[in-house]
């Protein structure tokens, strides 16, 4: 983990709720796919957790959706404006895991996979991509996992854009892939867990509510097997094992 000051290059909405914003400084914190950041408000006690889309030596780019007063106060934040952030947080995810690698993402947790395809796509995998949405004007980053080389399935609640339905419903065979890589709300989650045999190993990223981000305050302390974990310092990222789905 790391704290510094970050300088915002660009912010701007790219579909409905949905923001990206890129910001200055070391990239050099993240070091793994699927790790996050928490950004210092202005006027707000505590940081918000979000997902790292992209990261290099000088830039870290961040796509958040507007849920409450601090993001919608976030889509005002012009360029040239700086912010305390800590970054590297998390375990993120270990491309090494998989030969035939499958992604699948559901709204703002698309965002991570974006920077564990990169990474897959360099070591010279063929990456398999399922995205989820609402409908079509929630839809983002769908060209730029295509421009990647991904091969891009999609879903949608409403039937505007890809399959009609849940990401369950545009799974590839299974045949076709050895490991999946997730990241989602829980239900999203939980779906998956179930639709996917139970021989494939999977990697999943949790949502959580978090106060203070790398471990200290327990608050978002989560069940599995043998124990507990924290999502923000020993997570986001379970193990599909490890997980205890609480009924």
């Amino acid at each position: 983990m790391k704290q510094g000051i970050y300088t915002i290059k660009e912010n701007k909405r790219i579909a409905d709720g949905i923001w990206k914003m890129v910001l200055a400084g070391d990239g050099t914190a993240v070091t793994a796919p699927g790790q996050f950041i928490n950004i210092k408000l202005d006027g707000r006690f505590l940081r918000r957790p979000i997902s790292v889309h992209d990261a290099d030596d000088t830039s870290i780019t961040i796509i958040y959706k507007v849920l409450g007063r601090g993001t919608e106060d976030m889509t005002s934040y012009a360029p040239g404006k700086e912010l305390d952030v800590l970054a590297g947080l998390g375990n993120g995810f270990d491309p090494t895991a998989s030969e035939k690698p499958l992604l699948i993402g559901g709204g703002v947790g698309i965002p991570p996979l974006y920077l564990l395809a990169k990474k897959l796509i360099a070591a010279g995998r063929s990456v398999q991509v399922v995205l989820g949405f609402n409908a079509k004007e929630d839809a983002f980053c769908i060209g730029e996992f295509e421009a990647l080389g991904c091969k891009v399935s999609v879903a949608s609640l409403d039937g505007s854009l890809g399959v009609k339905g849940f990401v369950t419903d545009a799974l590839p065979s299974p045949d076709t892939y050895d490991c999946f890589y997730t990241c989602g709300p829980l239900p999203m989650l939980r779906a998956l867990d179930g639709a996917i045999p139970a021989g494939i190993p999977g990697q999943l990223s949790f949502e959580e509510r978090m106060g203070c981000g790398f471990g200290a305050c327990m608050g978002c302390t989560v069940p599995v097997k043998g124990g507990y974990k924290r999502i923000c310092k020993d997570g986001p990222v379970l193990a599909r094992e490890e997980i205890v789905w609480e009924k």
